[in-house]
């Protein structure tokens, strides 16, 4: 499969995900080197949510980002929404034991067709889940519509460091060892080889940025994380609603 058919095959993508589901917390600590909860942390800062502010965490994996929301918002209303049903049912246990279930909601749905109305949320958000979409477009205009006047879109990405040597070493370790380390720790090879192919072809810092300004979001920021192997990027919806 080439790289880009790769890219355009949800079946392919959706069955990446349900196979990782089992180890995905482990090797997200691993590859990463547990820097991933460090940016969370960032970007829950630069988020600032408030007591009784709602959000909607698309792509939300296993669900620790969904809990960081529902948390901050001290019991608002809380929804995760994967196409994953392995990784919500990770999540599930993950909210059950920490009794949340009365506040967040996990939903099996499509992140190019929210099952929400307009202006539902104060925040959506996207972790790690953006570059795996077939149409990035479609998902930030999806983001818009459901968040509330006023209230923000964010992303959370792997991103692509552009300054040498450390743009070629992470190159190195991202397409030749993670693979490698998906075979070595939980035999899964082709799995881990999607991560660094579906990172090909997805913008960069300001690409991305300029995305969500042609997607209608207002006050855009994008904040390099790591030397920029990852980036935040968190726009506004116009208080007008447009």
């Amino acid at each position: 499969m080439s790289r880009v058919d790769a890219r355009s095959d949800k079946s392919h993508v959706h069955s990446v995900f349900e196979s990782i589901a089992p180890k995905y917390d482990m090797m997200n600590d691993i590859i990463s080197f547990r820097r991933h909860k460090a940016w969370r942390k960032f970007t829950m800062r630069k988020m600032d949510v408030k007591p009784g502010q709602t959000a909607l965490d698309l792509c939300c994996g296993t669900c620790d980002w969904t809990i960081d929301l529902a948390r901050a918002s001290k019991g608002a209303r809380t929804i995760g929404l994967d196409f994953s049903r392995n990784m919500l049912d990770i999540g599930q246990e993950k909210v059950d034991k920490l009794g949340l279930g009365h506040v967040i909601e996990l939903v099996q749905g499509n992140a190019m067709e929210l099952p929400f109305p307009d202006n539902s949320f104060d925040y959506v958000t996207i972790g790690f889940g953006l570059r795996n979409v077939p149409d990035i477009n479609q998902v930030l205009r999806e983001m818009k519509r459901v968040v509330k006047p006023g209230g923000k879109v964010v992303c959370l990405e792997v991103s692509k460091p552009s300054w040498q040597p450390f743009k070629w070493m992470f190159n190195f370790y991202f397409e030749r060892l993670l693979p490698l380390m998906g075979k070595l720790l939980v035999k899964r090879y082709e799995q881990y080889r999607w991560l660094p192919e579906s990172l090909v072809n997805f913008p960069d810092l300001q690409a991305l940025a300029e995305m969500f300004r042609g997607a209608g979001l207002r006050n855009v920021r994008a904040y390099p994380l790591t030397g920029g192997v990852a980036a935040l990027h968190i726009g506004t919806k116009g208080n007008d609603g447009i």
